[in-house]
């Protein structure tokens, strides 16, 4: 369950509230019973650090799929193959 912070508009009072997702927002001040109990836009209390770490993360094996794969030319059988030396041609027989 998340945690809200909410302020109160008139008096000033906040409060950290855990709440449901599907709770209504608090309207009135617990301190001050005016209906100007607002939430408040903080920070998350998590940060995600690192370079690529969606990218990475929960991959299995080793595809050969996505930009590394598409800069990577792809060998194939003519290429592995050398290349088929051409028979020298007979020397021609005298003719008898």
């Amino acid at each position: 369950m998340p945690i809200y912070a909410y302020r109160c508009g008139a008096c000033g009072h906040a409060k950290d509230v855990l709440q449901k997702l599907a709770d209504p927002a608090l309207t009135q001040c617990p301190a001050c019973h005016a209906p100007a109990f607002g939430k408040q836009l903080t920070a998350p209390g998590f940060q995600l650090k690192g370079t690529g770490w969606y990218a990475t993360d929960f991959k299995g094996g080793s595809s050969a799929s996505g930009p590394q794969a598409a800069a990577q030319p792809t060998a194939t059988a003519s290429d592995a193959a050398p290349a088929a030396s051409t028979a020298a041609p007979a020397a021609a027989a005298p003719e008898a």
